[in-house]
């Protein structure tokens, strides 16, 4: 199964974080580092993404 669908549920909420780790085959804890990791990356990608627009169409 592809992990990004495994997490994409675990955030849903459709599943546990411990039936994530299983799914995947990671401890609980090696998951909950994952989980932050992430969320920053992804984080980091929501916030170039809105920078690269603000330069591309500036507030007027």
């Amino acid at each position: 199964m592809d992990k990004r669908k495994v997490i994409s549920a675990y955030r849903r909420g459709d599943i546990t974080i411990q039936e994530c780790a299983q799914i995947i085959g990671l401890e609980g804890r090696q998951m909950k580092e994952l989980m932050k990791v992430w969320t920053r990356s992804m984080d980091a990608g929501l916030a170039a993404t809105a920078a690269r627009r603000d330069v591309l169409q500036p507030h007027q």
